[in-house]
């Protein structure tokens, strides 16, 4: 009995380290990244990728309010995995540092310093009684000195530099899938059509909805954070075959024949 009590305290304490050195409520955060849907994020030769899986659980929904792509700043933008009230705190924190960088410094924030600064911030929450780990991942991309950089924040505050990556639902096939797509001369389509087909990896449907998809790209020559509407992105998924198919209604017409 004394044993599970002391298992217990292990499981329910942030600031308690277990006997083999692990912190389990940083690893149940983990866990809560993996259950929210895919975002993914490509660099380029010629700029940054986010893309990201945003369909609703009902149809009544309205697409525009799911949120998982965010700008932070004209040349920085990130996309989010896990828990949607723990990434918005992160994201005003970030848009916070980013205007305060420029009104102290009269310039943009670099990625790297971003990052790291939004890492920082996440690292309290795991040495802090009475707090909670964020249950969120997020992926930090811009443009940094006219080079693309492109972050991971992980719920334990810790920042890793990538060339691709995805977070979220299904990251180890996602990541397959980058792996065998990505090479270091990808131009900004290229990057796009990767990034599309890991989404479409991620998935279990027959393709992907222009509504339940977010994308944006932030380019080296105007370092401008671009959100693509549904147009734009319906354009790319029928370009490179990810567009769903349609539902032509043929078994609707053949249910009212056969009432009829």
């Amino acid at each position: 009995m004394q044993g599970q009590a002391q298992q217990q305290a292990y499981d329910r304490g942030i600031t308690i380290f277990s006997p083999d050195g692990r912190l389990y409520q940083v690893e149940y955060a983990r866990e809560a990244v993996k259950r929210g849907t895919a975002s993914v994020g490509v660099r380029t030769s010629e700029g940054v990728v986010l893309a990201a899986d945003k369909r609703s659980r009902s149809e009544l929904m309205e697409p525009a309010s799911v949120e998982k792509l965010h700008k932070i700043d004209d040349h920085v933008g990130i996309a989010s995995a896990g828990h949607v009230a723990d990434a918005r705190q992160l994201i005003d924190f970030a848009r916070r540092q980013a205007q305060v960088n420029r009104l102290r410094y009269g310039e943009e924030m670099g990625i790297e310093t971003l990052t790291k600064t939004v890492t920082d911030h996440i690292q309290q929450y795991t040495q802090i009684g009475g707090a909670r780990p964020f249950g969120v991942a997020l992926i930090v991309g811009g443009i940094e000195n006219g080079e693309p950089r492109l972050f991971e924040t992980d719920p334990s505050g810790t920042p890793y530099e990538w060339k691709a990556l995805s977070i979220g639902a299904n990251r180890a096939d996602v990541r397959e899938r980058l792996e065998e797509g990505y090479s270091d001369d990808l131009t900004m389509e290229d990057g796009i059509e990767l990034a599309l087909a890991a989404l479409a990896e991620s998935g279990e449907d027959d393709g992907l909805e222009p509504d339940g998809v977010g994308l944006g790209t932030i380019h080296v020559d105007d370092e401008q954070y671009v959100d693509h509407d549904a147009a734009s992105i319906e354009g790319y998924l029928d370009e490179f075959g990810y567009l769903a198919p349609e539902d032509d209604g043929a078994d609707g017409d053949a249910e009212g024949a056969a009432d009829e």
